[in-house]
Parts: C-alpha cells; sequence; structure tokens
C-alpha cells in the first residue's frame, strides 16, 4: 500500500513539473513575441514571425528587430536566468533564502571595479571590450564576497546577514557615485543608465560574449547538481557520499561570481531577481531538487525580466524607467514574504 501511494505521490510530482516548464516555456514565447513588437513602433507577431524566419519584411521593421530588439529581448532573458542560478547557489552555499547577488553587495562591488575600469583604466579607449568588463565585474564581485564570507563566519541570523550584505552593498555603491562625481562628462556617457540597470544598446556582439559564458557556467552547474542536491541536505551528509565539500563551496562561489559578474557588466546591477525568481520556481514545482529547479529557475528569471524589461519600456513611453526599480517593485515582496514565513517557523 505504501509503495502504491509513494508512486502515485511521485506521478502527481511528475506531472507538476511538466506543467510548470510548458507554464513557463508558454510564458517565455509570449513575452518574447511582446518585447520584440512593442515600442514606439509596434510591430504585429505575424511580421515579427516572418522577418525572424524568412528574412522578409520592410527595412524599417527589420532593422527594427535585428539591430535593437532582438539583442535586447535575448540578453534579458539570458541574464535574466544568470540573476537566478546565482541566486540559486548563493543560497544553497550561504543556507539562507534570501541570499542573493544584489541584496548582499555583490553586484555593488560588480558595479563599483566595473565603473572604475570603464572611467580610469581604459581611458582614451574608444571601445570597452566586453570581456575587459566581465573580468572587472568578477573582481569586485569576488572581493564583496570575501567580506560576505568574513562576516557570515560571526553573523548566523539571517536579517544580521543581511544588513552586512546591504552595509556593504551602499559602501561600494558611494564610492562608485564617488568615482563618478569627479570623472569627466566624456567619460561617464550612458554610465548613469547603466548604473542604474537596463538593458538598452544590447548588440550580437554582446550577446555572443554572454551566451558563451553563461552557456558554460550553466553546463558546469548542472554537472554539479548532484553534489548541490547533497551539500543542501547537510556538509557532514555531503562529504558522506564523497563530495570534497571545500572544493565544491569554492567553486559554488565562482560560479555565483561568475554569473553575478557578467550580468552586472552589461546590464549594471539588476535587484531582487536572485532573490525572488529561485524562491518562487521552488514554490511551483514542490521540489528544491537541482536538476530540477536549476533550469526551471533558469527559464523563470528569463520571464521575470523579459516582463519587468517590458514594463521599464513601455510604461511611461517614450521615458524608460529604472530596471531595478521595476524588479524591485516585484521581487522586494518576495523577501519580505520569505522572512516574515520564516520568523513564523
Amino acid at each position: 500500500m505504501d509503495m502504491v501511494m509513494a508512486q502515485i505521490e511521485k506521478v502527481k510530482r511528475r506531472k507538476r513539473c511538466i506543467a510548470v516548464f510548458a507554464v513557463l516555456g508558454i510564458a517565455f514565447c509570449a513575452f518574447a513575441l511582446i518585447n520584440i513588437g512593442a515600442g514606439s513602433v509596434n510591430i504585429s507577431a505575424e511580421d515579427i514571425l516572418r522577418i525572424i524566419f524568412l528574412q522578409d519584411g520592410s527595412l524599417k521593421e527589420y532593422n527594427i528587430i535585428w539591430k535593437i530588439r532582438l539583442p535586447r529581448m535575448i540578453m534579458a532573458a539570458l541574464l535574466g536566468g544568470a540573476l537566478a542560478l546565482s541566486g540559486f547557489l548563493l543560497q544553497t552555499f550561504f543556507e539562507n533564502p534570501i541570499a542573493g547577488p544584489y541584496v548582499l553587495g555583490i553586484s555593488s562591488g560588480a558595479k563599483m571595479t566595473v565603473a572604475l575600469t570603464m572611467i580610469y583604466l581604459l581611458k582614451g579607449e574608444t571601445g570597452v571590450s566586453s570581456w575587459i568588463l566581465i573580468i572587472a565585474a568578477f573582481a569586485g564581485a569576488l572581493m564583496s564576497t570575501g567580506f560576505i564570507l568574513l562576516f557570515s563566519k560571526r553573523l548566523r541570523n539571517m536579517a544580521t546577514l543581511l544588513i552586512a550584505g546591504i552595509m556593504i552593498g551602499y559602501i561600494c555603491s558611494a564610492i562608485t557615485d564617488f568615482i563618478v562625481t569627479f570623472a569627466e562628462d566624456s567619460d561617464i556617457v550612458n554610465l548613469n543608465n547603466w548604473s542604474l540597470g537596463s538593458f538598452s544598446g544590447m548588440n550580437w556582439g554582446n550577446v555572443q560574449v554572454a551566451s558563451i559564458v553563461i552557456a558554460a557556467a550553466f553546463v558546469f552547474i548542472m554537472l554539479m547538481s548532484k553534489s548541490i542536491g547533497a551539500y543542501r541536505l547537510g556538509e557532514t551528509y555531503a562529504r558522506s557520499v564523497g563530495v570534497n565539500v571545500r572544493l565544491f563551496r569554492v567553486v559554488i562561489i565562482m560560479l555565483s561570481s561568475v554569473l553575478s559578474a557578467t550580468v552586472t557588466a552589461f546590464a549594471g546591477p539588476v535587484a531582487f531577481v536572485g532573490i525572488a525568481a529561485p524562491y518562487l520556481i521552488k514554490q511551483l514545482l514542490g521540489t528544491s531538487k537541482p536538476i530540477v529547479v536549476l533550469p526551471a529557475a533558469f527559464l523563470g528569471g528569463a520571464v521575470f525580466c523579459l516582463i519587468c524589461d517590458l514594463i521599464a519600456r513601455t510604461a511611461f513611453s517614450p521615458v524608460e524607467m529604472n530596471l531595478s526599480a521595476i524588479t524591485a517593485i516585484f521581487g522586494a515582496p518576495v523577501v519580505i514574504f520569505i522572512m516574515l514565513r520564516r520568523k513564523r517557523g
């Protein structure tokens, strides 16, 4: 009887997972089309599909789609998925559901080093390599993460660790603002918009670089899914099944920093996606198994950012809103809910 009930429960969970992936897939396709079509020039779904797949349509609409909206849509999806993965890894590492690259100040550290690189180290350069920005952001992310690790050894309380991360973020943001204030106007063109979070100005070169980094990180993380699942059950259990915990923790931090750095290098700091997306996906799936949650979280983060970018572009068109303000509106309540739920527990 118990075996039958267990089998029935397993089938239910499988159906639930299939349903969640189906809904996420449909939502992704729908919002991808809406994002490409919506704007100062509205383009129908039929025209979008014809231009993308048949290379047929008016020259104006062709240029709008291929040179502006399609790269932006792809980058929003890629970077949203990367933020969700980064958040999941940090939550696994700190064993804390509100650990995320933005809340813990990791994105602010990456933002600071990118600003330094763009203003001072590459002064006089006409173009900045995407790889250089990612490396600079990675260094800043690792620096912030190092401080968080020092605090986490002494601060086991969730709220206190959150406050420590926020303070690190404020310090890095203050340094960035100080740098920008005394920089020449020619050195900070577009830096202010980028520092508030934005997917605007993306091109196919950005897409290529981001795709390589994020795809490599995603494959590596999926290969580690069994180790991640074991680690979530406790370090003792992880060691008992052969996981090198010390190496595992280093790799987790490195991968999370790479993902967070890639997002910050291209789009600036984007708030709360790394917390809200993994949490909501786990609630929808009814499981925390990494082999299932990781791809779903990536897809969920992509959909989340597509929705937020659409609102940022179109809500008060032609004025574009700050992307982090939109993601905070939707993501911050999730963080508050998690903290209240943990408090009740």
